[in-house]
């Protein structure tokens, strides 16, 4: 049933009926069974109300009434006896009367010091009733002076008792409580915004600063509820206002703006409710688990290009953005009356339309905006060129946000603002933060359209991790992080690529306009790249510029794909992308845009592995271009080169001439392009120290340089080897990132696998070594001949339950390299690569490369393979063969 929170409550709705309480209890009845009776009740009648309707807004206090007379009930029966010696207290949320059907029930039991040894017991048998009554009970005891030394050495405690109140017992008891903990007794109200500020602060670095994250928490979340109540803590410290609305009265916000931050609040408070009521306990992060059905009950249903879930999250991000931008400005006034008001000082001009006042710019008067609307633009370059700013003054903030309707199309038209939008973008310093806040203001979005128009844009996949906008800012963040040099380890070739970039504002265009085009249908990049050649035409950039920024937008995943999907050991693969870039300008900013992007599209994907591929097709097309597109290198002088620089290598290991060529000899040359030198010489060295007698060799080694492990295997060729070899690292917990196999003309094959641990870092070598050596050893060893047996089941972790990924399976011819490459798309899940093995080794398929990259939620691996004699599937009767084998394997197994 959709759910829209518009029909109230109706008065005559009974949700307790404390003379039936009474008549049960008289007849004996037990009072823990009526009262979670009456409590049950209650819920449900609440519950069928938030069903049909009646917003959160009202069932929210009604459902704290409920515990009120739930908890009297209680108090009377164990504590009534002892009159005005105790006091029950609801604090925190409770005691604002705001509590959800999960919420904990935090209580305060005041006692007086004389009485707590005689009241005890009392205390003890209340307590235990709660928890039998199956309340989520948080509960103190103490006495006044114990709350005011609690109070004063905890902020949250002190925050907890302000929005105390009293349900039973001695009200002077409560009175004299509040006394000793007031803002003149503990935490003085300038100290007290200083801390929760500094609180806030670390809250939302926790989220990364950014409300956009795919699941994120609806209490904590930048945006959240918790930065509502922050702005009403700190106004009932300090102005003792009660009531949001107070903050009207007081001029700190206007009524539209009181409209807007309770419109989001009821919202927040509708989610909540639901999400508590869908989950049946306490549930304050909006799960993958609960998004869709959450949608559904908020009435959105799938249409093109947008599924309901993403219409749904996107009505939430843009909820808690206008949240946080109302938050910003109401603790920036705060600051200015609580922090600054005794600090006089004459305002410093900068030119005629801003000026500064105690560290923060303002309008030089209050019609600024309306007189010279380019100013709206021209504050965000003033921040940049003047980093001692600590900020924006509040009532400018609020100037711009109620200007922010001056951007429009003519405003788009005027060169003073295309000039101050590009020179926004060329500044040294401040880029982030200045794209930032125009994004929190409401202003980037006015001035290009088209990313307000993907404004709180999820993508609901494991993939994206971040809403299209934030997104989108994060890659712009990596690019200007990048030419930092207190950041140039991070990414040292990076920096050093970013150094050489003539005009950075032009990535950053590319960064802005890369995903701007998503959820229009069509192509995303294709129509983002005419946006983005229409933008920098009309702001002054020359048609190369414009073609480079619309180019990089058009192919800004060509070299992600072509790093982690293609054999970059084929020399041809390497010759097509350097003709794609054509140049090293060009090379250089796809390169720059690339790691940006996938560094900014979610945390864990990014490690050394990823990074390695990237450095290394860099390094392998900026060769390809200084050779020149008309003379690429060929196989044979590559092979010569490996070979080279290997011998040199061996030179000091003591391993003869012979000896190295018997081994090379058997090799073929696919052996050399797929392995650097250094490789080549430390197989070569195991190899040849190795007897039959002692395979299958596993050396398990570092490998620096492309940020992974390698596992080297060399054994006697049978045609489950990689199957059983893949399970056993499957079993260990491995990610295999790579794979190469190379099956020498005796009958020998080399299988190099490059694998991360489970955390996405190398594998601890001192620590697992022999673990692998033997875990592989014992998977082929006995068992040579015999087809390996079906990975066991495992649990799929609970994000992966959530997302079905059908399973496709494409395949294409490789004639260059007599063999045919195998496309797989499926769902992830333990155990996926065991089950393509054994799929391969029931087919009599080999399996002579594979690049495997997991993409959220998704498997997109791509194997080269051949049949069993060597050569590419070419029978129809082959590919259905091996079609139908991973399909019954593999979606036995789909989430």
């Amino acid at each position: 049933m959709s759910h829209t929170p518009e029909k109230p409550l109706a008065a005559d709705i009974q949700i307790y009926d404390d003379d039936a309480v009474a008549a049960e209890l008289a007849q004996g009845a037990s009072l823990i069974a009526v009262l979670r009776k009456a409590l049950a009740d209650g819920d449900a009648i609440l519950r069928q109300c938030f069903a049909e309707g009646a917003p959160a807004a009202e069932l929210v206090p009604w459902r704290a009434a409920l515990m009120d007379r739930i908890l009297n009930r209680a108090w009377e029966s164990r504590l009534g006896a002892f009159g005005d010696l105790s006091t029950l207290v609801a604090v925190g949320g409770y005691g604002r009367g705001e509590l959800h059907p999960g919420s904990d029930v935090d209580v305060l039991v005041l006692i007086r010091p004389s009485t707590r040894e005689r009241l005890a017991e009392a205390v003890e048998a209340f307590i235990a009733a709660l928890w039998d009554l199956g309340l989520d009970v948080g509960h103190s005891v103490r006495t006044v002076p114990e709350c005011e030394e609690a109070a004063g050495a905890d902020v949250t405690i002190a925050t907890n008792l302000m929005e105390s109140r009293r349900i039973a017992g001695s009200a002077d008891l409560f009175h004299e409580m509040r006394e000793v903990t007031g803002h003149d007794r503990v935490w003085p109200s300038r100290t007290f915004f200083q801390v929760k500020l500094a609180e806030q602060q670390a809250r939302h670095d926790k989220y990364h600063d950014t409300a956009y994250n795919l699941e994120p928490n609806i209490k904590a979340s930048p945006g959240g509820l918790r930065d509502i109540q922050m702005v009403g803590w700190v106004a009932k410290r300090h102005f003792g206002a009660d009531r949001l609305h107070d903050l009207v009265k007081e001029g700190f916000l206007t009524e539209a703006e009181y409209q807007a931050l309770y419109a989001g609040q009821c919202f927040l408070w509708d989610v909540r409710f639901a999400l508590h009521t869908l989950a049946g306990r306490r549930e304050d992060r909006l799960l993958f688990d609960h998004q869709i059905a959450l949608a559904g009950e908020f009435g959105y249903s799938d249409k093109d290009g947008a599924l309901a879930v993403e219409q749904f999250m996107q009505r939430y991000f843009r909820t808690v953005m206008e949240l946080s931008r109302l938050n910003e400005m109401l603790l920036q006034l705060f600051a200015e009356v609580i922090l600054y008001a005794e600090e006089n000082e004459t305002p410093v001009p900068i030119n005629k339309r801003f000026q500064a006042r105690k560290g923060f710019l303002e309008v030089a008067h209050r019609h600024v905006f309306r007189d010279y609307p380019f100013a709206l633009l021209e504050v965000f370059l003033l921040l940049e060129q003047h980093p001692e700013l600590k900020g924006v003054r509040a009532a400018t903030i609020r100037l711009i946000r109620q200007h922010r309707t001056l951007i429009d199309e003519r405003f788009r038209r005027d060169m003073r603002a295309r000039t101050l939008f590009m020179e926004i973008l060329r500044q040294p310093q401040g880029i982030t933060h200045a794209l930032r806040r125009m994004h929190r203001y409401g202003v980037l979005g006015r001035y290009i359209p088209a990313f307000g128009r993907i404004t709180g844009r999820m993508q609901y996949d494991l993939f994206h991790v971040y809403t299209v906008d934030s997104h989108t800012l994060f890659v712009v963040r990596n690019l200007r992080r990048m030419a930092i040099p207190e950041h140039r380890d991070e990414l040292p070739l990076a920096h050093t690529v970013m150094t050489r970039v003539r005009k950075p504002e032009l990535i950053f265009l590319a960064a802005l306009f890369h995903d701007i085009a998503k959820g229009r249908g069509g192509d995303h990049s294709e129509l983002g790249a005419r946006d983005a050649y229409e933008f920098a035409i009309q702001h002054g950039l020359g048609a190369y510029d414009a073609r480079l920024v619309s180019w990089l937008v058009l192919h800004h995943l060509a070299m992600s794909m072509t790093a982690q999907r293609k054999d970059l050991s084929d020399p041809q693969v390497i010759t097509d992308f350097a003709r794609l870039v054509g140049d090293q300008i060009h090379l250089d900013c796809i390169y720059l845009v690339t790691v940006a992007d996938i560094r900014a599209t979610n945390p864990e994907l990014w490690n050394s592995w990823r990074a390695a591929l990237l450095d290394e097709l860099y390094t392998l097309t900026r060769r390809a271009l200084r050779r020149g597109l008309g003379n690429p290198v060929d196989k044979p002088e590559l092979v010569r080169e490996a070979q080279s620089e290997a011998r040199r290598l061996l030179y000091h290991g003591g391993i003869g001439h012979a000896k190295v060529r018997e081994i090379w000899q058997r090799l073929p040359d696919d052996y050399f392009l797929r392995h650097t030198p250094r490789e080549i010489a430390w197989h070569t060295e195991a190899v040849a120290a190795t007897g039959d007698a002692d395979l299958p060799l596993v050396v398990i080694s570092a490998d620096d340089q492309r940020g992974g492990t390698v596992v080297f295997l060399y054994a006697r060729d049978n045609p489950h080897l990689f199957a059983r070899s893949v399970s056993a690292l499957d079993r260990l917990g491995l990610d295999i990132q790579d794979a190469r196999i190379i099956t020498t003309e005796c009958d020998y094959t080399l299988i190099s696998y490059m694998v991360l641990d489970s955390d996405g870092e190398p594998v601890d070598i001192a620590l697992r070594a022999a673990e692998i050596r033997e875990a592989i050893r014992a998977a082929i060893a006995d068992h040579t001949g015999e087809a390996p047996q079906p990975p066991a089941a495992r649990r799929l972790p609970r994000q992966l339950r959530h997302f079905q990924t059908r399973t496709q399976i494409t395949f294409s011819d490789d004639p260059q390299n007599q063999r045919t490459a195998l496309e797989i798309i499926t769902a992830d899940r333990p155990g996926l690569l065991a089950r393509v093995g054994q799929a391969f080794s029931d087919c009599k398929v080999r399996v002579k490369n594979a690049k495997i990259s997991t993409i959220g939620e998704r498997a997109e691996d791509v194997f080269f393979i051949t049949d069993e004699d060597g050569r590419p599937l070419l029978a129809p009767e082959q590919f259905r063969r091996v079609r139908e084998r991973l399909r019954a394997l593999l979606d036995e197994e789909a989430p």
